[in-house]
Protein backbone atom coordinates (compact mmCIF):
# COMPACT_ATOMS: atom_id res chain seq x y z
CA UNK A 1 0.00 0.00 0.00
CA UNK A 2 1.28 3.15 -0.77
CA UNK A 3 1.76 6.49 1.36
CA UNK A 4 -0.80 8.06 0.52
CA UNK A 5 -3.66 5.76 0.88
CA UNK A 6 -1.90 4.45 4.14
CA UNK A 7 -2.60 7.89 5.56
CA UNK A 8 -5.93 7.66 4.22
CA UNK A 9 -6.62 4.59 5.95
CA UNK A 10 -5.41 6.14 9.10
CA UNK A 11 -7.09 9.30 8.70
CA UNK A 12 -10.58 7.25 8.39
CA UNK A 13 -10.32 4.71 11.29
CA UNK A 14 -8.82 7.73 13.72
CA UNK A 15 -12.05 9.66 12.79
CA UNK A 16 -14.47 6.87 13.10
CA UNK A 17 -12.82 5.63 16.80
CA UNK A 18 -13.45 9.53 17.90
CA UNK A 19 -16.72 9.21 16.43
CA UNK A 20 -17.48 5.89 18.31
CA UNK A 21 -16.74 7.83 21.98
CA UNK A 22 -18.63 10.94 20.50
CA UNK A 23 -21.48 8.56 20.95
CA UNK A 24 -20.90 8.03 24.85
CA UNK A 25 -20.06 11.83 25.50
CA UNK A 26 -22.96 13.26 23.55
CA UNK A 27 -25.57 10.34 25.34
CA UNK A 28 -24.38 11.69 28.16
CA UNK A 29 -24.43 15.02 28.15
CA UNK A 30 -28.01 14.58 26.38
CA UNK A 31 -28.52 12.53 29.98
CA UNK A 32 -27.90 16.09 32.23
CA UNK A 33 -30.61 17.88 30.22
CA UNK A 34 -28.06 21.27 30.77
CA UNK A 35 -27.37 21.77 26.84
CA UNK A 36 -30.34 21.35 24.08
CA UNK A 37 -29.34 19.79 20.64
CA UNK A 38 -29.24 22.51 19.08
CA UNK A 39 -27.30 24.45 21.24
CA UNK A 40 -24.57 21.96 21.47
CA UNK A 41 -24.48 21.86 17.81
CA UNK A 42 -23.79 26.05 17.69
CA UNK A 43 -21.16 25.68 20.47
CA UNK A 44 -19.54 22.71 18.18
CA UNK A 45 -20.25 24.96 14.64
CA UNK A 46 -18.53 28.24 16.84
CA UNK A 47 -15.66 26.36 18.03
CA UNK A 48 -14.70 24.15 14.70
CA UNK A 49 -15.24 27.80 12.82
CA UNK A 50 -12.66 29.66 14.61
CA UNK A 51 -10.13 26.50 14.49
CA UNK A 52 -10.59 26.24 11.29
CA UNK A 53 -10.21 29.88 10.02
CA UNK A 54 -6.99 30.03 12.83
CA UNK A 55 -5.27 27.54 10.77
CA UNK A 56 -6.10 29.13 7.49
CA UNK A 57 -4.65 32.45 8.42
CA UNK A 58 -0.90 29.99 8.68
CA UNK A 59 -1.69 28.70 5.42
CA UNK A 60 -1.26 30.32 1.73
CA UNK A 61 -4.84 31.52 0.63
CA UNK A 62 -7.10 29.62 -1.70
CA UNK A 63 -9.39 31.80 -3.85
CA UNK A 64 -12.96 29.59 -4.03
CA UNK A 65 -15.14 30.92 -6.43
CA UNK A 66 -19.00 32.00 -5.72
CA UNK A 67 -20.24 29.07 -7.74
CA UNK A 68 -18.10 26.34 -5.51
CA UNK A 69 -19.10 28.06 -2.38
CA UNK A 70 -22.57 27.76 -3.34
CA UNK A 71 -22.05 24.28 -3.77
CA UNK A 72 -19.97 24.46 0.10
CA UNK A 73 -22.68 25.57 1.63
CA UNK A 74 -24.58 22.64 0.26
CA UNK A 75 -21.98 20.50 1.39
CA UNK A 76 -22.23 21.76 4.51
CA UNK A 77 -25.99 21.18 4.95
CA UNK A 78 -25.49 17.74 3.77
CA UNK A 79 -22.38 16.65 5.52
CA UNK A 80 -22.41 18.69 8.47
CA UNK A 81 -25.85 20.45 9.15
CA UNK A 82 -28.32 17.64 9.07
CA UNK A 83 -25.84 14.88 10.00
CA UNK A 84 -24.87 16.61 13.73
CA UNK A 85 -28.52 18.06 14.04
CA UNK A 86 -29.92 14.09 13.53
CA UNK A 87 -27.28 12.63 15.90
CA UNK A 88 -27.54 14.99 18.91
CA UNK A 89 -31.41 14.56 18.18
CA UNK A 90 -31.47 11.20 18.16
CA UNK A 91 -29.17 10.52 21.02
CA UNK A 92 -31.66 11.81 23.42
CA UNK A 93 -34.28 9.35 22.11
CA UNK A 94 -31.52 5.96 21.57
CA UNK A 95 -29.53 3.91 23.60
CA UNK A 96 -25.85 4.12 23.24
CA UNK A 97 -25.64 0.87 20.98
CA UNK A 98 -28.60 1.49 18.86
CA UNK A 99 -27.42 4.83 17.78
CA UNK A 100 -24.13 2.55 16.66
CA UNK A 101 -26.11 0.10 15.12
CA UNK A 102 -28.00 2.55 12.82
CA UNK A 103 -24.15 4.48 12.19
CA UNK A 104 -23.30 1.55 10.30
CA UNK A 105 -25.60 1.70 7.75
CA UNK A 106 -23.57 4.53 6.15
CA UNK A 107 -21.98 2.16 3.88
CA UNK A 108 -24.79 0.76 1.95
CA UNK A 109 -26.27 4.49 1.69
CA UNK A 110 -23.04 4.88 0.11
CA UNK A 111 -23.20 2.55 -2.19
CA UNK A 112 -26.76 3.58 -3.40
CA UNK A 113 -25.56 6.81 -4.16
CA UNK A 114 -22.65 5.60 -5.72
CA UNK A 115 -25.36 3.53 -8.25
CA UNK A 116 -26.73 7.27 -8.94
CA UNK A 117 -24.13 9.57 -9.25
CA UNK A 118 -21.39 7.34 -9.83
CA UNK A 119 -23.10 4.55 -12.02
CA UNK A 120 -21.59 1.38 -10.19
CA UNK A 121 -24.01 -1.63 -10.82
CA UNK A 122 -26.65 -3.00 -8.09
CA UNK A 123 -25.11 -6.79 -7.89
CA UNK A 124 -27.78 -9.45 -6.62
CA UNK A 125 -25.01 -9.12 -3.44
CA UNK A 126 -25.36 -5.54 -2.82
CA UNK A 127 -29.57 -6.02 -3.25
CA UNK A 128 -29.07 -9.33 -0.79
CA UNK A 129 -27.52 -7.15 1.77
CA UNK A 130 -29.33 -4.39 1.87
CA UNK A 131 -32.51 -6.47 2.35
CA UNK A 132 -30.42 -8.07 5.25
CA UNK A 133 -29.73 -4.87 6.96
CA UNK A 134 -33.24 -3.76 6.75
CA UNK A 135 -34.60 -6.66 8.44
CA UNK A 136 -31.45 -5.93 10.90
CA UNK A 137 -33.29 -2.37 11.26
CA UNK A 138 -36.80 -3.78 11.15
CA UNK A 139 -36.39 -5.51 14.63
CA UNK A 140 -34.41 -2.65 16.26
CA UNK A 141 -37.74 -0.68 15.20
CA UNK A 142 -39.75 -3.02 16.77
CA UNK A 143 -38.02 -3.94 19.86
CA UNK A 144 -37.82 0.06 20.44
CA UNK A 145 -41.50 0.17 20.15
CA UNK A 146 -41.69 -2.13 23.04
CA UNK A 147 -39.59 -1.18 25.26
CA UNK A 148 -40.15 0.60 28.16
CA UNK A 149 -39.59 4.52 27.76
CA UNK A 150 -37.02 6.46 29.45
CA UNK A 151 -33.42 7.42 29.10
CA UNK A 152 -32.23 3.80 28.58
CA UNK A 153 -34.87 2.91 26.12
CA UNK A 154 -35.03 3.87 22.02
CA UNK A 155 -38.05 5.32 20.80
CA UNK A 156 -38.89 5.03 17.16
CA UNK A 157 -38.42 8.59 16.05
CA UNK A 158 -35.02 8.47 17.10
CA UNK A 159 -34.51 5.19 15.05
CA UNK A 160 -35.90 7.35 11.94
CA UNK A 161 -33.31 10.38 13.11
CA UNK A 162 -30.39 8.10 12.93
CA UNK A 163 -31.59 6.73 9.47
CA UNK A 164 -31.39 10.26 8.52
CA UNK A 165 -28.24 10.94 9.77
CA UNK A 166 -26.74 8.05 7.94
CA UNK A 167 -28.35 8.79 4.87
CA UNK A 168 -27.34 12.86 5.10
CA UNK A 169 -23.57 11.53 5.86
CA UNK A 170 -23.60 8.87 3.28
CA UNK A 171 -24.51 11.62 0.34
CA UNK A 172 -22.02 13.64 1.57
CA UNK A 173 -19.39 11.33 1.03
CA UNK A 174 -20.92 9.90 -1.90
CA UNK A 175 -21.41 13.06 -3.65
CA UNK A 176 -18.72 15.78 -2.91
CA UNK A 177 -15.72 13.88 -3.26
CA UNK A 178 -14.53 16.22 -6.79
CA UNK A 179 -15.43 19.60 -4.31
CA UNK A 180 -13.09 18.08 -2.00
CA UNK A 181 -10.24 17.41 -4.20
CA UNK A 182 -10.45 21.00 -5.18
CA UNK A 183 -8.95 22.34 -2.33
CA UNK A 184 -7.30 22.19 1.24
CA UNK A 185 -8.91 20.50 3.67
CA UNK A 186 -8.70 23.30 6.18
CA UNK A 187 -10.10 25.92 3.32
CA UNK A 188 -12.88 23.66 2.59
CA UNK A 189 -13.80 22.82 6.21
CA UNK A 190 -13.66 26.93 7.32
CA UNK A 191 -15.89 27.27 5.04
CA UNK A 192 -18.17 23.85 5.91
CA UNK A 193 -18.25 25.27 9.53
CA UNK A 194 -18.97 28.89 8.78
CA UNK A 195 -21.95 28.23 6.59
CA UNK A 196 -23.40 25.68 9.45
CA UNK A 197 -23.04 28.22 12.47
CA UNK A 198 -24.54 30.78 10.08
CA UNK A 199 -27.80 28.66 9.51
CA UNK A 200 -27.62 27.30 13.10
CA UNK A 201 -27.62 30.54 14.81
CA UNK A 202 -31.33 31.91 14.27
CA UNK A 203 -32.44 28.10 14.87
CA UNK A 204 -30.67 27.83 18.36
CA UNK A 205 -29.92 31.93 19.71
CA UNK A 206 -32.89 31.78 22.18
CA UNK A 207 -31.39 28.55 23.62
CA UNK A 208 -27.62 29.70 24.07
CA UNK A 209 -29.57 32.73 25.79
CA UNK A 210 -31.65 30.52 27.89
CA UNK A 211 -28.91 27.95 28.75
CA UNK A 212 -27.47 28.21 32.23
CA UNK A 213 -23.74 27.56 31.41
CA UNK A 214 -22.64 28.05 35.41
CA UNK A 215 -24.63 24.76 35.94
CA UNK A 216 -22.55 22.71 33.69
CA UNK A 217 -20.77 20.40 36.15
CA UNK A 218 -17.35 19.70 34.86
CA UNK A 219 -17.43 16.36 33.70
CA UNK A 220 -19.99 17.32 31.29
CA UNK A 221 -17.70 20.50 30.44
CA UNK A 222 -14.33 18.48 29.15
CA UNK A 223 -17.23 16.18 27.49
CA UNK A 224 -18.26 19.02 25.79
CA UNK A 225 -14.59 20.15 25.14
CA UNK A 226 -14.11 16.46 24.07
CA UNK A 227 -17.04 16.92 21.38
CA UNK A 228 -15.99 20.30 19.82
CA UNK A 229 -12.26 19.68 19.52
CA UNK A 230 -12.16 15.94 18.89
CA UNK A 231 -15.57 15.07 17.51
CA UNK A 232 -15.68 17.83 15.89
CA UNK A 233 -12.03 20.19 14.54
CA UNK A 234 -10.20 16.83 14.39
CA UNK A 235 -12.62 14.45 13.13
CA UNK A 236 -14.13 16.60 10.21
CA UNK A 237 -10.24 17.09 9.58
CA UNK A 238 -9.76 13.73 8.97
CA UNK A 239 -12.60 12.87 6.98
CA UNK A 240 -11.97 14.78 4.31
CA UNK A 241 -8.18 13.98 4.37
CA UNK A 242 -9.70 10.42 3.96
CA UNK A 243 -11.73 11.30 0.97
CA UNK A 244 -8.79 12.95 -0.91
CA UNK A 245 -6.99 9.71 -0.89
CA UNK A 246 -9.44 6.50 -0.71
CA UNK A 247 -12.72 5.52 -2.23
CA UNK A 248 -15.60 7.07 0.03
CA UNK A 249 -16.96 3.37 0.28
CA UNK A 250 -14.13 2.31 1.82
CA UNK A 251 -14.19 5.79 4.05
CA UNK A 252 -17.63 4.59 5.38
CA UNK A 253 -16.81 1.18 5.98
CA UNK A 254 -14.83 2.45 8.79
CA UNK A 255 -17.87 3.37 10.75
CA UNK A 256 -17.36 -0.50 12.27
CA UNK A 257 -15.62 0.89 14.20
CA UNK A 258 -18.01 3.46 16.39
CA UNK A 259 -20.37 0.58 17.25
CA UNK A 260 -17.35 -1.45 18.33
CA UNK A 261 -16.07 1.02 20.59
CA UNK A 262 -19.66 2.30 21.81
CA UNK A 263 -21.00 -0.91 22.36
CA UNK A 264 -18.12 -1.84 24.59
CA UNK A 265 -17.85 0.99 26.43
CA UNK A 266 -21.54 1.62 27.19
CA UNK A 267 -21.65 -1.76 28.63
CA UNK A 268 -18.51 -1.67 30.48
CA UNK A 269 -19.95 1.80 32.17
CA UNK A 270 -23.67 0.30 32.42
CA UNK A 271 -24.84 2.71 29.89
CA UNK A 272 -26.51 0.45 27.70
CA UNK A 273 -26.95 -3.86 27.72
CA UNK A 274 -27.83 -6.06 25.13
CA UNK A 275 -30.61 -8.27 24.80
CA UNK A 276 -30.93 -11.13 21.78
CA UNK A 277 -32.83 -8.90 19.30
CA UNK A 278 -30.38 -6.39 19.55
CA UNK A 279 -27.61 -8.88 19.21
CA UNK A 280 -29.31 -10.34 16.29
CA UNK A 281 -29.95 -7.01 14.51
CA UNK A 282 -26.15 -6.46 15.26
CA UNK A 283 -25.58 -9.76 13.11
CA UNK A 284 -28.10 -9.13 10.61
CA UNK A 285 -27.10 -5.28 10.05
CA UNK A 286 -23.32 -5.78 9.89
CA UNK A 287 -23.78 -8.92 7.75
CA UNK A 288 -25.49 -7.35 5.22
CA UNK A 289 -23.00 -4.35 5.35
CA UNK A 290 -20.28 -6.68 4.59
CA UNK A 291 -21.91 -8.53 1.90
CA UNK A 292 -23.09 -5.38 -0.01
CA UNK A 293 -19.27 -3.71 0.56
CA UNK A 294 -17.41 -7.57 -0.76
CA UNK A 295 -19.54 -6.76 -3.81
CA UNK A 296 -17.58 -7.08 -6.81
CA UNK A 297 -18.06 -3.22 -7.99
CA UNK A 298 -17.39 -2.29 -4.89
CA UNK A 299 -14.05 -3.87 -4.94
CA UNK A 300 -13.25 -2.88 -8.60
CA UNK A 301 -9.97 -0.48 -8.56
CA UNK A 302 -10.93 2.97 -8.09
CA UNK A 303 -10.50 5.05 -11.46
CA UNK A 304 -7.78 7.27 -11.71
Amino acid sequence: MDKNKLAGHLAAAGAYIIFGFNIIFCKDIASTHTVSPIVLFTLRAIGASALFWACSLFRPKEKVPPRDLLLILLASMVGLFIPQLTFLGAITMTTSIDSAILGTLAPIFTMIFAAIFLKEPVTFKKASGVAMSFVGIILLILNSANAHNGVDSTRPAGVALMLLNALSFAAYLGIFRPLISRYSVVTFMKWMFLFSLIVSLPLSFKGLMQTDFSAIGTTTALEILFVIVFATFVAYFLIPLGQKKIRPTIVSLYSYLQPMIACAVSIAIGMDSLNLIKLLSIILVFSGVALVSRSRSALSPEKK
